[in-house]
């Protein structure tokens, strides 16, 4: 289908952003005149307190102009970028964004140039009290910032600090071939579907031709992550940091317990993960399962329609412990508001997301499939991205409204812990009560336990390197087969080359990031206990955690919530979860 041939309906209304490309071009230009006076502030804000506040006044004014165009821009790219309009619109907020990140080069130097007891006067003005955050987040990386001369060696390094993980990106996505099976080009996306065909000759062939092809390239990939690996620790010690790990946790003000007591935690639930694989064995009538098994489900998929109305229509449901005015919000958000482009067409990318800004509506971009139950849950989870960025932005000023990558896993798993909650306790029969609690036991195992074991290996393989261990190829594969073993269990037969799957990961090239996946479903377990068994207390301090922005650090804004994740307690709580539903499933399931 054409862009042009979709229901009005159908997409989402941008006006709040821009009112049509005219409208973003004459924006566009206002923006590059006036860009100038970004930079005509160096020096200036330590002269006086007038100083400081005419800058941040213009910055912040400039800054949310910038970004609602730029997200005007943007996401009329990702429904049509075949369009040569939507690419040039694209282009040129590229070129916004990178003019804007230049321009402002010398503000936090120069804000921590500013004597303390001056700036602490400063910042006890009224006026000043929507910037308070801003700054004292800028305040807390002193320790880590460099002269201006030094800051400005490392910020030349960032492109080429970059090439490794372009390199494997290219590597595997354009130069690697890996052949064809059952008469399908194999790459790294129809490997997906092919892992899952019910035909284990078909499942083998594709598991043994991908992963023999990496194997031929095993040490180029090898240098390509050790190159990532030795650019990350060579960041954290110039900045002063203790470790790596220690740099990236270090602004989301993440203690390095809720990282590590995360696999400690993980490591105590083995038994449950793998008594699943053992059901798994069952199911499939195997003594042994292979590697390339593990992804068929446990319960064959069972025909379903929802139409998006259908759909709007049962999240509505599911999202009423959140109170009428949260449904009231994403109801006519998903409808009315046309905050959704809903189906596929020519051009527009592929899978699913939520694309908030302060000023505009919190868009979601789906490619809504009316047989898929996925597409439903995705709508929910997008949904709860959305309502996290609609609360955020209401609440909060500009400067501090944004809300990091572990506080939005929470917002959005939360709402598919109420979908599933909802449609498995209203099953009309085992069948389909079996299907939903397979479909949500997979998705922790992804979540939870898959994400933990990335988590593992990116630690064992940087701590090895900052002791001075030489990360070779064999070393990586030796480690990740350990990882696979562990986290597996006895039940699972790997291959000679399965621990060639460290070597695939693109996650793995921005570090300590996938932990978030983990920590965000244990957070979203804990907090939907509360709200579905607790009062009206427990859902307002939910709410409480969604309006609060970017105005906590996330272990705080989660504790408005209920949720300590400096705590084990958490994810004690998702895996006596994950083997709750276990049981149910072992006591109904057809084998």
């Amino acid at each position: 289908m054409k862009r042009s041939e979709q229901k009005l309906n159908d997409t989402w209304d941008l006006s709040s952003l821009c009112i049509d490309k005219n409208d973003f071009n004459t924006r566009y230009e206002r923006l590059l005149k006036d860009l100038p006076t970004l930079g005509s502030f160096n020096k200036t804000l330590s002269l006086s307190s007038d100083n400081l506040y005419t800058a941040l006044e213009f910055i912040k004014n400039f800054l949310k102009e910038a970004e609602c165009i730029s997200s005007y821009a943007f996401l009329c790219f990702e429904t049509d970028a075949g369009n040569s309009e939507n690419a040039e619109l694209a282009g040129k907020a590229s070129i916004l964004q990178a003019k804007i990140s230049e321009a402002l080069s010398y503000l936090e130097p120069e804000i921590l140039s500013i004597d303390k007891a001056k700036l602490e006067e400063a910042l006890a003005e009224p006026r000043f009290e929507e910037y308070r955050i801003f700054i004292s987040k800028i305040i807390r990386f002193a320790p880590h910032t460099l002269s201006e001369k030094e800051e400005r060696l490392l910020s030349l390094n960032s492109e080429a600090a970059e090439a490794p993980s372009r390199a494997f990106h290219d590597l595997v996505d354009v130069d690697m071939d890996f052949g064809t099976v059952n008469g399908i080009k194999l790459t790294q996306s129809s490997y997906m579907s092919l892992i899952r065909n019910t035909d284990e000759a078909i499942r083998k062939e594709a598991y043994m031709k991908l992963h023999s092809t990496f194997t031929n390239f095993q040490h180029t990939i090898a240098r390509l992550y050790e190159g990532s690996v030795n650019q990350d620790i060579f960041s954290s010690r110039a900045r002063g940091y203790s470790s790596a790990l220690s740099a990236s946790l270090f602004a989301d003000n993440v203690p390095e317990e809720v990282y590590r007591n995360l696999i400690a935690q993980v490591h105590e639930g083995f038994p449950e993960l793998h008594r699943y694989y053992a059901l798994m064995a069952k199911v499939q009538k195997k003594d042994k399962l292979k590697h390339y098994d593990v992804y068929l489900p446990l319960v064959k998929n069972i025909e379903c329609n929802y139409t998006y109305e259908d759909a709007v229509a049962l999240i509505k449901e599911a999202i009423a412990p959140l109170g009428k005015e949260y449904q009231e919000i994403l109801v006519k958000g998903l409808t009315e508001e046309r905050w959704v482009d809903r189906y596929e067409n020519d051009g527009k990318r592929s899978g699913a997301f939520s694309a908030g800004c302060y000023t505009g509506k919190p868009y979601i971009l789906t490619n809504y499939k009316e047989d898929v139950i996925d597409s439903v849950f995705t709508l929910i989870h997008e949904g709860g991205h959305s309502m996290h960025s609609y609360y955020s932005a209401k609440i909060n000023p500009f400067m501090n409204y944004n809300y990091t990558i572990f506080e939005a896993e929470v917002a959005s798993t939360f709402n598919e812990q109420l979908l599933s909650r909802y449609l498995i306790s209203n099953s009309k029969d085992d069948k389909m009560k079996a299907y939903l609690l397979s479909h949500e036991l997979s998705s922790l195992v992804a979540t939870l336990f898959r994400q933990t074991m990335f988590a593992e290996y990116e630690l064992l393989i940087h701590e090895a390197v900052e002791r001075g261990e030489v990360a070779t190829a064999e070393f990586m594969r030796k480690t990740y087969r350990g990882l696979l073993e562990s986290y597996f269990g006895p039940i699972m037969e790997f291959e000679d080359i399965s621990d060639i799957e460290c070597m695939r990961i693109p996650h793995f090239y921005n570090a300590f990031y996938v932990y978030k996946y983990a920590t965000g479903i244990s957070a979203s377990i804990a907090l939907a206990d509360k709200v579905l068994n607790g009062n009206e207390a427990d859902r307002n301090a939910y709410l409480s955690f969604l309006k609060s922005g970017g105005s906590k650090y996330p272990i705080e804004s989660l504790k408005l919530g209920g949720v300590d994740m400096s705590k084990k307690e958490s994810v004690e709580k998702a895996i006596k979860h994950f083997a709750k539903l276990l049981d149910e499933l072992e006591r109904i399931i057809e084998y």
